[in-house]
């Protein structure tokens, strides 16, 4: 074990890949983003040139591209970027890539992996701050993954390169440089297993990406009132570990979602959903969301606070559930 950040995690998959199969391709620009974390890919686009490509930047031509190189049997990472960003591709995505294999009767595979980062950082407008999880995953077809650590990174997005159905990794800037322990060895983390993060008695409360930290933040403030969270990362959304999120209501009588994409017909809504219909008889209060506003992000600080989650407003909704 090692202490590594998000990126580091990111590359030793990377390597790992490219070193096991001939085939495997990477595309796309600025893989590690644009901050300080940036320079940790220069190794690799040293070291794997000949099978790491820099497309022009046509979200809907390069998205084809890599959709037709999986189609071929050519095991590919597609970094699109920024969320948004994969809007102008969507029809690949949705059309293609999610519908080959139902369309197909299960003769062709797309072992692809679409990379996009999601979520509010510190600035950069509306077009640079979507979190578009709740358009995929009502795209049928497309494995959904969220990781909130380096070493989830690292086995999620292992996991997700091996396998022959399209996903789509959603990391967040802001996680980039965090760190924590991360295997040395090569392992997988199975799609469809969320993670309990903390225990807890009194409140039940889900997060995924970046808000899974700002949650633990959250219930160890509580925890110094003596307010009891169990704090929930359900890491992928399809598959969507519901039996763990069902027990712990069961145990707890009370839920709180938070998540960074948007109130209506968004991730907190979706699970709301399936508790209030398989798992009422066990709500003691009713369920609250703490989601993001339906509402465009600007570029002001101000604004940016607004509408985030944050310790403070996820506090402030367990206290309320609780009374």
């Amino acid at each position: 074990m090692a202490l590594k950040n998000y990126c580091d995690a990111m590359a030793d998959v990377f390597r790992t890949c490219f070193a096991e199969d001939p085939h495997f391709t990477l595309m796309g620009n600025e893989v590690f983003g644009i901050g300080p974390q940036r320079h940790q890919f220069e190794p690799l686009q040293a070291e794997f040139a000949d099978r790491i490509y820099y497309p022009p930047i046509s979200e809907a031509a390069y998205t084809a591209l890599a959709a037709g190189a999986a189609m071929c049997g050519h095991r590919t990472f597609l970094h699109i970027g920024v969320a948004s960003f994969a809007y102008p591709a969507i029809s690949s995505i949705a059309n293609e890539i999610a519908t080959a294999y139902f369309s197909s009767g299960g003769r062709i595979k797309v072992p692809l992996v679409i990379h996009l980062n999601h979520g509010i950082v510190m600035g950069t407008g509306s077009q640079h701050s979507e979190s578009p999880q709740p358009m995929f995953w009502n795209t049928p077809g497309i494995e959904l993954v969220l990781p909130s650590s380096a070493s989830e990174a690292k086995g999620l997005m292992r996991t997700a390169i091996k396998s022959d159905n399209p996903t789509v990794i959603f990391t967040h800037g802001l996680l980039y440089g965090t760190e924590d322990e991360v295997p040395d060895d090569d392992y997988t983390i199975p799609f469809g297993v969320a993670d309990i993060k903390r225990e807890g008695s009194d409140v039940t409360l889900v997060a995924t990406s970046l808000t899974v930290s700002v949650a633990m933040e959250a219930a160890e403030q509580l925890a110094g009132d003596g307010i009891d969270v169990e704090v929930i990362d359900p890491r992928t959304l399809v598959p969507l570990d519901k039996k763990a999120i069902l027990k712990s209501v069961a145990k707890t009588g009370r839920l709180v979602i938070a998540d960074e994409t948007r109130l209506s017909c968004g991730v907190a809504s979706e699970i709301s959903a399936i508790v209030a219909e398989e798992g009422f008889e066990h709500l003691k209060a009713p369920i609250i969301r703490m989601a993001r506003p339906d509402a465009p992000v600007s570029a002001a600080p101000a604004h940016e606070a607004r509408v985030k989650p944050t310790p403070d407003k996820i506090i402030a909704a367990v206290r309320k559930v609780l009374n």
